[in-house]
């Protein structure tokens, strides 16, 4: 018996849609994550990037636990001396909801070509409102 391994050619991906709204911000990121890496599939292989589309709407709605609104920060560097940023997470959430979601999934994401393409299959989304419904998404719920 051999051991099977996925092709590229011979991947079929689907499009999934997440409900952020009241949701933590932790499970709807390893949903996504998850998914992203084609982890739920049986033929799945880590080799081969064979993860699924992600749709994440109601960015604007997702629950930070604990005290991780006013203590947790978002670092950024512009490159030049004396050049770090950093952002609350009650500031970023009020502004760019969608950033904080899609870092907090690159964040679980593997760390080399196959992650940098899987992130480009996240759409977030900061209301119900997107326009993917000529894909079909599956709705899947965050447990």
């Amino acid at each position: 018996m051999s051991t099977f391994m996925a092709k590229k050619e011979d991947i079929n991906r689907k499009w999934y849609i997440i409900d952020a709204a009241g949701k933590p911000l932790g499970k709807v990121a390893v949903l996504a994550a998850t998914i992203l890496n084609g982890k739920h599939k049986p033929e799945y292989t880590p080799h081969v990037d064979c993860g699924d589309c992600v749709v994440v709407i109601n960015a604007s709605q997702v629950v930070l636990t604990g005290k991780k609104l006013e203590q947790k920060v978002y670092y950024r560097h512009s490159g030049y001396v004396g050049g770090l940023k950093a952002t609350k997470y009650s500031t970023l959430m009020q502004t760019k909801p969608e950033l904080a979601v899609s870092l907090a999934v690159k964040g679980m994401l593997p760390k080399n070509k196959i992650g940098s393409a899987s992130l480009t299959r996240l759409l977030v989304y900061k209301n119900a409102e997107h326009k993917q419904q000529a894909q079909q998404p599956i709705a899947v719920e965050v447990k």
